[in-house]
This record gives structure tokens, sequence and C-alpha cells, in this order.
């Protein structure tokens, strides 16, 4: 049975949460610096890492020594950030209803999962657990396309014609100023991630409308992909960018 608190296309995620955890990327050391920067991230702070997923995010706010509450609504999701990162506590939760007391935490932390929400009620509901003068930072990973292969991986798996894309286009300035949040500052990270073929088989299998699909119907997308790096060595770069959004309550 679907999860009616959340888009239908991201109930897959509760199926593809082992590929997700092999295969999706972290995030890089600047990118937690400047959550640092911004919010004082590190001891002594609370924490919503807001449909944290198998806590790709979770584990480096974790290991700052600040207290983190994950929150994410897919059962299968949970139970891989559940082992990932134990120091954290885990909630079921959405966006749009935060198990969080108002001004509960200094920082809300959204990584790769912005676009799955309501904005405007995600957005009020974000402002309400925070603490006065407490700060969202909102992260996403993007394959870098300016590498000719990883366009071609792109291309071959119809990323641009998908809703889940989109995101790349959204004004977040302006998302987080309409919702109330000011002092909005933008980082941007180049770094690469080691892969293997296995790993990209992962990778590909843990996108939210290939995860949909049946056994067969994934691999045809994997069996697009795969021979893009046919004749790399191993481990290989898959160069990404992270994008970085950090606002104040104001």
């Amino acid at each position: 049975m679907s999860d009616q608190r959340i888009d239908p296309a991201a109930s897959a995620f509760g199926t593809a949460a082992a590929d997700y955890e092999a295969a999706r990327p972290s995030y890089p050391a600047e990118a937690i610096d400047a959550l640092r920067d911004h919010a004082g991230l590190g001891p002594g702070r609370r924490v919503c890492d807001l449909a944290a997923g198998t806590g790709k995010l979770t584990r480096l706010l974790a290991a700052t020594g600040a207290e983190v509450i994950a929150v994410e609504p897919v059962p299968g999701m949970r139970e891989e950030l559940k082992d990932a990162v134990p120091s954290a506590e885990v909630r079921d939760g959405v966006a749009e209803n935060i198990p969080l007391d108002d001004g509960a935490v200094d920082l809300v932390t959204v990584a790769q999962a912005f676009h799955w929400f309501r904005f405007d009620e995600a957005v009020a509901e974000i402002h309400r657990v925070l603490a006065p003068g407490g700060s969202l930072a909102v992260l996403f990973n993007e394959r870098d396309e300016r590498v000719p292969w990883v366009k071609a991986w792109n291309d071959a798996i119809e990323w641009h014609s998908r809703r889940v894309a989109q995101y790349q286009g959204t004004d977040w300035r302006q998302v987080l100023t309409s919702g109330g949040f000011a002092a909005v500052s933008y980082h941007r990270v180049e770094w690469t991630q080691p892969m293997t073929r296995e790993l990209i088989a992962s990778r590909v299998k843990s996108v939210s409308y290939v995860a949909e699909l049946d056994e067969a119907g994934q691999q045809a997308y994997v069996d697009r992909v795969l021979p893009l790096v046919a004749g790399f060595d191993e481990p290989f770069e898959l160069p990404y960018i992270t994008h970085v959004w950090t606002a104040s309550r104001s």
C-alpha cells in the first residue's frame, strides 16, 4: 500500500534502499563547512535531517558532535538509516508534518529531497520547528554533465524529461525568502565519487522512476548506461557538483 503522505514515486525508494545506500554519493567536506559557518553546526547544536533517506548526510552531521534527529517516511530507507547511523534518533515523518515541537532544533537540513515536498507547507513546517535564529540548509548533488560520458548517461536514462530533474531549475533563493527565511547564501562544490560498474548499476536502479519498474525494466535502464563505462579501469571517478543553500529563520 502506498503512503498517502508522500508522492507515490517516492515510495519506490523502499525497494531501492539497498541500491541507494550502496551507490548514492555522500557530501563533500566543504558542504559541511558551509553548515558550520552559517549555523554553528557542531557539539551543543540540535539538528533535524529531514527526508534523511539512508542517512548519507545524517552520518556527516552526527560526526560533528551535533545531536541529530533524522526524519524519513519510507520504512525501507529508515531501516538502512538506523544501521548506518546508530547514534541518530530516527523518526517516521514527512516535511509537511514534521514530528517535532515548535522551536525544537537549531538547524534543519534537506539533502536531495526538497523537490518531493509541497513547498509552501514544508517551508512553513520547517520555520515552525526551528528555534529563533535557527537555520535551514538545502543540498543537492548533481552529476556533472560537462563530462561527456556523464551527459550521455543522463540522456540514456531520459533524466531531463523527468519531473524529479526539474529541481535543477528551481530558484531556491526565492523559495526560501518567500517562506520567511533571510541571509540566504549559496555554495558550490565540485568533487568526484569513486565508482565501479557494479555501483553504476546500483546507482541507476536507485533512481525513483527506475525503482518503480520490474526487474527487467530496471535492467533495461542499466544496460543503457553500462556501455558508457565499459572501457574504464576500476575504480573510476564520477564527477559531481554539490549545491548548498543556507538561510536563517527570520
